[in-house]
C-alpha cells in the first residue's frame, strides 16, 4: 500500500504530539512541516525526520493529508483552504472561535472529497470511552456534575491571550462541552454565570444545562483554580449508582448501597494513549484508508463552538440560551 503523505501546519507542542504518533504508523509518511517561525520548523523537521515547507501552499501541493495545529484563531482559513483543495484534514480543536466561521468550515468540509476530522481527543481517552460504554448500557444517567479547571493562564505565555486562543472557554473548557455532548446528547437549554478575577477575560464560569434526553447537569470551569487534582472530573448519577472519572487517570463505579466502589486505573498507560491522541490519529488514518466517515466530524466541531459561544452569550446577557433541534439541523446541512 502506498503511504499517505502527511503535512503538519504548526510546529508547536500539539503538532509534536501528533507527529510522534504518526511517525510510528506504517501507513503514514510524515512528509512536511510548516510554521511561521522558520527556526521552530527546522527543529521540528530535525526531530521528526521530515522536510520544512516554505508555505502552506507547498504543504497542500505535496501532501494528501494535512494536520492543522496552529493557534486556535488561525484554524479557519487553513481548514477551508485544505478542504477546498480536496485534502484530508485533521483540524485541532476548536474548529473555529465563532459560530459563523465554524459554519463556513463545515460547509467547506461537506463539499470536500476528503476526510475532515476535528481533534477532540478526550472522546478517545480510555476513561471517557469506557464511561460512554457504561452509560449506553448498564447505567442509565439521570443527572451529572462536571468540572474542568486550569491552574492559571500564565504558562505558556500565550494561553492568556484571547487574540491567540479565542478565549479561555475555547482553549480549555471546550473539551468538556464536547465531552458532555458526546456522553449525554444534544443540549436543549443553557443558563450560565461568569465572573472575572485574575485576568483580562472572564475566568470563572458556572453553567446549568438541560439535554434533549431530559438529563440535566451542572458544569463549573475556572481558569485560576490551582492544579488541585483532579482538575477535570465527571460524576454521573444513575439509579442508585454513580460513575465518575478522575481526570483521565481513573474510572470509579459505585452501584451498591454498601459503599463498595470499583476502580479502573489508566495510570500506567503512555500519555498519548491515556489522553486519546494515539487513538484519534489512528482513527483519522483509518478513515482515509477505508473511505469511512471521520470519527469526529465537522458538525461535531460546529456544535462544540456553538456551546462555547452560547455560554459567553448567556453570561454577558444574563439570559438563558435555547438551542435548535440539532438532529434536524445536521440533516439540513448534509442536504445542502
Amino acid at each position: 500500500m502506498k503511504k499517505i503523505d502527511v503535512g503538519i501546519i504548526g510546529a508547536g507542542y500539539i503538532g509534536e504530539v501528533h507527529a510522534s504518533v504518526l511517525r510510528r504508523d506504517e501507513r503514514v509518511n510524515l512528509s512536511l512541516v510548516h510554521d511561521i517561525d522558520p527556526a521552530r520548523a527546522e527543529r521540528f523537521a530535525t526531530s521528526f525526520s521530515c522536510k520544512v515547507a516554505l508555505s502552506t501552499d507547498e504543504v497542500l501541493e505535496n501532501c494528501a493529508a494535512v494536520y492543522i495545529t496552529t493557534p486556535n484563531t488561525k484554524h479557519v482559513d487553513l481548514a477551508i483552504a485544505c478542504a477546498a483543495a480536496g485534502r484530508h484534514v485533521f483540524c485541532e480543536k476548536p474548529m473555529a472561535t465563532n459560530v459563523a466561521s465554524a459554519r463556513a468550515v463545515l460547509n467547506a468540509a461537506l463539499k470536500s472529497s476528503g476526510v475532515f476530522q476535528v481533534g477532540h481527543n478526550r472522546r478517545f481517552a480510555p476513561v471517557y470511552a469506557r464511561l460512554k460504554q457504561l452509560l449506553s448500557g448498564k447505567y442509565q444517567p439521570h443527572s451529572a456534575h462536571v468540572k474542568m479547571n486550569r491552574g492559571e493562564l500564565l504558562k505558556p505565555d500565550w494561553v492568556g491571550n484571547a487574540d491567540v486562543t479565542g478565549g479561555f472557554l475555547f482553549e480549555t473548557t471546550i473539551h468538556m462541552f464536547d465531552m458532555m455532548r458526546f456522553l449525554f446528547g444534544e443540549v436543549r437549554l443553557m443558563h450560565a454565570f461568569g465572573s472575572r478575577h485574575e485576568y483580562a477575560e472572564i475566568d470563572d464560569f458556572s453553567v446549568l444545562l438541560q439535554f434533549e434526553t431530559g438529563l440535566h447537569a451542572t458544569f463549573a470551569s475556572s481558569a485560576d483554580a490551582s492544579w488541585l487534582f483532579p482538575f477535570e472530573r465527571v460524576e454521573v448519577f444513575c439509579h442508585h449508582a454513580t460513575v465518575a472519572t478522575r481526570e483521565m487517570e481513573t474510572l470509579i463505579c459505585s452501584d451498591s448501597l454498601d459503599g463498595h466502589n470499583i476502580e479502573q486505573s489508566m495510570h500506567q498507560l503512555p500519555k498519548e494513549e491515556k489522553w486519546g491522541y494515539a487513538q484519534e490519529d489512528r482513527a483519522f488514518i483509518d478513515a482515509i484508508v477505508n473511505g469511512s466517515p471521520a470519527a469526529v466530524t465537522a458538525f461535531d466541531g460546529l456544535k462544540s463552538v456553538e456551546l462555547v459561544e452560547a455560554c459567553y452569550e448567556a453570561v454577558n446577557s444574563g439570559n438563558p440560551i435555547q438551542f435548535a433541534n440539532a438532529s434536524l439541523e445536521e440533516t439540513l446541512f448534509k442536504r445542502n
